[in-house]
């Protein structure tokens, strides 16, 4: 599977949304340095599609607040 994502870092508190289009929109605490942001995306997406974190990877878009997520 793979997915839109919208990555919205230094939020105030950890969500994930579904936009009307499809993309899906997780807001995260964690900073966009180090990787930070990234791991947390990874940590509440295993958490809400009910996966291991393992199986989830960043396609495109490492460093970008958009990105392709497959799983």
């Amino acid at each position: 599977m793979i997915i839109k994502v919208r990555v919205i870092p230094h939020a105030r508190q950890n969500k994930i949304t579904v936009d009307a289009d499809g993309t899906v929109r997780v807001h995260t605490v964690a900073a966009p340095s180090d990787g930070q942001a990234n791991d947390a995306i990874i940590k509440m997406l295993a958490k809400y599609y009910d996966i291991p974190k393992t199986s989830i990877k960043i396609v495109r878009g490492n460093t970008s607040r958009n990105k392709i997520i497959e799983f």
